[in-house]
């Protein structure tokens, strides 16, 4: 290891430069605007990775953005380690709330990244992640110390829900074939701190409608006589979760796994300061679910919240009507073994049963992912926390994260392969947000770490 180190160290300044390259690039996946964009992304991604030393670069078309897949296949009796991440971006939107342009990278000096941070869409989410995979890929392969087997997968679609990507992972099953999933695209708990991400969240997404009279009524001469929709929609929302937090839907909570009061400790181990928390989100006092902190709210506790409110007039002005219609729409984070399927329909059935008569409602089950869970006696997690523990010299501890990434619980339904989250953003890294940057430190501690997962991985398996 003490060669791939040095080479590490030796070309830093290359490392930076290249992925400097890749943030150039507006590589936004949402927008057909940008197609040309993601096609050079994709060429650009292509030849990193023959330049680190990958054979069958290919890249492989879809309906829509194209797949990059390379591979480094030394010896088929040894494991194999499957890299997954994106190329793709969101949209950088609002420009104007940038301090630097979005596709114009620079390395700024911050209070958490006294080193510099870089600061760029994309810069932590997920180009300056993956790409840690491929500069560690190439020093060892440099320097002829990778162990086991590797393939690389990086899609152009995650930031629009991988729309093409199971497709594609079903029809090249046995390309794709792997023993162990390696993905960056998750945080550390804190700068300083190891941690490892072994669950995700689960998510149901549904869209309401709620419609009263056959028109916009005048709120003098009808007011009082019928049903106003946003003020039955608001009333019906607020009934779904009483006073303790708790979520009122019949069967919601059947399936949620209860981890053990041993387990509780364990996250609990993970450094957390309630009123830094508070402060840096600008509020006066947390809620949630009675009985259960901050982070496990946020991350093996179930959640349903409203993500958006409409309906009426909402323009300058006054304009006294009683809207024919009223929308929101609702997400519910789900947990093992929760299923997203069976929780939407729990909601439907549910919702429309305590509309009044007075109202017809209309819910949409609009899309889901299932929760995920890696556990810690696993060689991958395993091998991820010596890793980790060797590279920052204090033990890595398991955490669990709120989001969801649906794709990691298809790609073990599918490629029957666990999935190690092995990330080095940083919460205050604002992904999908105006100033988005990532840590110069956490790239290259990314770099320095992963070939430390090849080797321990190898040794466990």
């Amino acid at each position: 290891m003490d060669k791939v180190n040095t080479y590490i160290k030796e070309h830093q300044q290359r490392f930076l430069d290249e992925l400097f390259e890749l943030l150039k690039i507006s590589s936004i996946s949402a927008d057909s605007r940008y197609k040309d964009d993601m096609l050079k992304t994709a060429d650009l991604t292509k030849k990193f990775l023959i330049q680190a030393g990958l054979e069958n670069v290919e890249i492989c078309s879809t309906e829509g953005h194209p797949i990059v897949y390379g591979d480094k296949i030394i010896d088929k009796n040894l494991p194999t380690v499957l890299v997954y991440g994106h190329y793709d971006v969101q949209p950088p939107d609002p420009l104007e709330l940038w301090d630097s342009e979005p596709f114009k990278p620079v390395i700024k000096e911050t209070e958490i990244h006294p080193n510099g941070a870089i600061f760029a869409r994309g810069a932590s989410d997920d180009k300056g992640q993956f790409f840690m995979h491929v500069k560690a890929i190439e020093a060892m392969i440099e320097n002829d110390s990778l162990p086991c087997n590797v393939k690389f997968m990086i899609e152009g679609e995650e930031e629009i829900g991988s729309e093409h990507l199971g497709s594609f992972i079903k029809e090249n099953k046995e390309k794709l074939e792997n023993d162990i999933i390696l993905i960056s695209d998750t945080t550390l708990a804190g700068k300083d701190i190891p941690s490892i991400c072994v669950g995700l969240r689960g998510l149901s997404y549904v869209e309401i409608e709620v419609e009263g009279a056959n028109r916009d009524m005048h709120s003098g001469i009808y007011g009082g006589a019928v049903p106003n929709p946003i003020n039955v929609l608001s009333d019906m929302i607020s009934g779904l979760i009483d006073d303790n937090g708790h979520i009122n839907i019949p069967g919601f909570y059947d399936d949620v796994e209860e981890l053990t009061e041993q387990e509780r400790r364990e996250m609990a181990k993970i450094p957390f300061d309630l009123e830094k928390y508070k402060k840096a989100i600008g509020i006066k006092d947390i809620q949630g679910e009675k009985g259960f902190s901050t982070n496990e709210r946020t991350s093996i506790r179930p959640t349903l919240d409203v993500n958006g409110i409409w309906g009426g007039y909402t323009g300058e002005g006054a304009k006294t009507v009683i809207p024919s219609k009223a929308f929101a729409k609702i997400s519910m984070r789900l947990v093992p073994h929760q299923n997203s399927e069976k929780i939407s329909k729990l909601f439907k059935s549910y919702f429309e049963k305590i509309a009044p008569n007075s109202v017809r409602v209309n819910c949409q089950i609009l899309h889901g992912g299932q929760p995920y869970v890696l556990p810690v006696t696993s060689p991958g997690y395993l091998a991820a926390k010596e890793a980790m523990t060797t590279t920052f010299s204090k033990e890595a501890l398991p955490y669990r994260s709120g989001g969801s990434i649906p794709i990691v619980a298809l790609f073990e339904e599918v490629l029957e392969s666990k999935s190690v989250l092995m990330g080095f953003g940083l919460n205050s890294d604002v992904i999908h947000s105006p100033n988005e940057n990532f840590g110069v430190d956490n790239f290259f501690k990314g770099i320095e770490t992963i070939p430390y997962f090849y080797k321990y991985y190898s040794e466990k398996f």
